[in-house]
Parts: structure tokens; C-alpha cells; sequence
């Protein structure tokens, strides 16, 4: 399945979050936190109002964006004010 989001949206993959501690603990599915760090997969057409390319690992706010599944992968729609930092 192909998504291009349009006007201000970007299109993220999101990282998957630690499974275990640093001790060996496993940390179950349900108690791990959302993580907040992904790169970006597509961007909008509205180019002067995002800041950001494709490729670029960002940091996005803690409770934006859309979830969505591409072939059985976790996705995030984010509007880019959401979009805090960029990874470098």
C-alpha cells in the first residue's frame, strides 16, 4: 500500500521502543512507553511549511499524529507543528 499525506503532513515510521533494561529485565508490550523518536518516510506537498526530508529521524509530540498500519508496520500521519526536533 502507498500513502502520501498532503498540505503539511508527514508520513513517519516509528521506532520500536526497548523490550528489555539494561539489566536484563523484559519489559512486557503493554507496559513499554510509546517512543517519540521516528524517520520520515513522505512529506506533504506543502513543502515551505515543513522543515524536514526524507530520511530525517525526528521527535514529535508525545500524544500527535495518526496511527496506521503499511504492510504490518506502525505508521504515523503527523502535521508538522507536531514535529519538535530533528535527529542528527
Amino acid at each position: 500500500m502507498k500513502i502520501r499525506p498532503l498540505a503539511d503532513r508527514v508520513l513517519v515510521k516509528t521506532e520500536k521502543s526497548e523490550t528489555k533494561t539494561a539489566s536484563g529485565i523484559i519489559i512486557p508490550e503493554t507496559a513499554q512507553e510509546k517512543t517519540q523518536i521516528a524517520t520520515v518516510v513522505a512529506i506533504g506537498d506543502n513543502k515551505e511549511k515543513i522543515k524536514v526530508s526524507v530520511g530525517d529521524r525526528i521527535m514529535y509530540d508525545k500524544y500527535a499524529g495518526t496511527n496506521i498500519k503499511i504492510d504490518g508496520e506502525e505508521h504515523l500521519i503527523l502535521k508538522g507543528d507536531d514535529i519538535i526536533a530533528v535527529i542528527e
